[in-house]
């Protein structure tokens, strides 16, 4: 034990075993870190599977250190989602390399690219709007999970045709078992081991986009999806994307931008419905502030990601009050600083006006993570919810309702509406054209 771990400060916190704590914050992750909060301050250390020893915060002056601390301090864990993406994820890369792919990867989501995606996503709410039925309550997390996959495998696979149909078979039920083996521990050995199947959904699934850049690179027409600009670019040494890294990125910005996308459209669904003030406004004004208002503050009352994390990578780290050891994790609660009434007015209140003029502090409202880690496709998700609640607002007709509130419920990574964001719905007689 070195000088430095012996001299650490850490936050006090509960003195349960590891499994005690863990078994809690499976059964009660959203309450328990509040009642955590409320009787340990704004940080506090747990001790839980997959992360370990763990520092909470949840304190806008510590969490913006942390985003703005460099990869010598803080850095990505190393149990993190790379285990489920794949080695060559922006999510297992860390240091320079994370750096140096992440440069190659964020023309794509930004300016001319991504309003190019606009028309697609457009379409592909507009088809699965069509099936919805009148006058009937349904959960609306399915359509919103195919409006997304769909509009992904358009607009960054560049998939069509066969290779289209198999990756909407074979992605949804990858993606899920994905989420639950990445916050679970379960060892990779035994007879009867979820990842084994996840291994040879693996195989199907890097089949298929072999295919695809196959058919890319034979393609002599101008195409905008994010696997071609992928074939294309290039790091500073003339080399371009592997194989390896093209299959992990292409699933990397499916699972960061699928289902987090999807289950915060359902939420939305779920608070519009219960505040039908705001539900005519929007209706009726077609006001574009408003509508980018709204989905920021769905984003801030029910983010569908808790947790952001780093891991201390150098003994000592000095993080505001306390001095941390090398190898704890620093984990920022989402759910604790959006609910903080001193960084949000009111914060209980849903209020979409408090963003209208203003831009969040992305060191505050943070839905997508922070610093070198945010989200990359978090300009290309905005996009897709701000068409599809445009898109819907714009051809049916929302019925308020005054049932409580949706709990919330864990789908692994995400937490979505309990009972996926159920409307009842009416076709508008005039707008678009569905």
């Amino acid at each position: 034990m070195t000088t430095m771990t012996r001299l650490a400060t850490l936050p006090p916190g509960p003195t349960a075993p590891r499994a005690v704590q863990g078994a809690y914050a499976l059964t009660r992750p959203l309450r328990g870190m509040q009642r955590l909060k409320d009787r340990y301050g704004d940080a506090f250390t747990v001790n839980v599977p997959i992360f370990g020893n763990a520092v909470v915060i949840s304190g806008p002056a510590e969490i913006k250190q942390l985003f703005t601390s460099g990869p010598e301090l803080v850095d990505n864990l190393e149990v993190n989602l790379g285990r489920v993406l794949g080695p060559r994820s922006m999510f297992a890369l860390s240091g320079a390399e994370h750096k140096r792919q992440r440069k190659l990867l964020v023309p794509p989501f930004h300016g001319r690219r991504l309003a190019a995606y606009e028309k697609i996503v457009e379409e592909e709410t507009v088809r699965e709007l069509a099936t919805w039925p009148e006058g009937k309550a349904f959960a609306t997390l399915p359509s919103m999970m195919r409006i997304t996959l769909n509009a992904i495998l358009r607009a960054v696979f560049g998939a069509e045709g066969a290779e289209f149909a198999e990756l909407r078979e074979l992605l949804p039920p990858f993606v899920t078992l994905g989420s639950r083996l990445a916050v679970l521990p379960i060892p990779k050995r035994g007879r009867f081991n979820p990842w084994r199947r996840f291994e040879r959904m693996r195989r199907e699934y890097d089949a298929i986009v072999d295919r695809l850049i196959a058919k890319a690179r034979a393609d002599d027409k101008d195409r905008d999806d994010v696997l071609s600009m992928m074939l294309q670019t290039r790091y500073d040494d003339g080399s371009g994307l592997s194989r390896e890294e093209i299959s992990d990125q292409l699933l990397t910005l499916l699972t960061a931008g699928h289902e987090t996308t999807a289950t915060t459209l359902a939420w939305a669904v779920e608070r519009l419905r219960r505040h039908p003030a705001l539900l005519a406004e929007l209706t009726e004004a077609d006001d574009t502030k408003l509508l980018d208002a709204t989905i920021l503050e769905v984003q801030r009352t029910r983010p569908v990601i808790d947790l952001t994390a780093r891991q201390v990578k150098q003994d000592g780290f000095r993080l505001g009050r306390w001095t941390l050891p090398k190898g704890y994790a620093v984990l920022v609660s989402i759910a604790l600083i959006h609910d903080d009434d001193r960084v949000f007015p009111h914060a209980a209140t849903f209020d979409p006006h408090r963003f209208e003029g203003a831009r969040p502090d992305l060191y505050q409202w943070i839905p997508f993570g922070g610093g070198t880690r945010r989200c990359l496709g978090a300009a290309f998700a905005t996009m897709e919810m701000t068409v599809v609640l445009r898109t819907l607002l714009r051809d049916f007709t929302l019925v308020p309702t005054e049932e409580p509130g949706e709990r919330w419920h864990s789908r692994g990574v995400a937490y979505a509406p309990a009972k996926g964001g159920r409307a009842v719905v009416r076709r508008r007689m005039t707008g678009g054209n569905p």
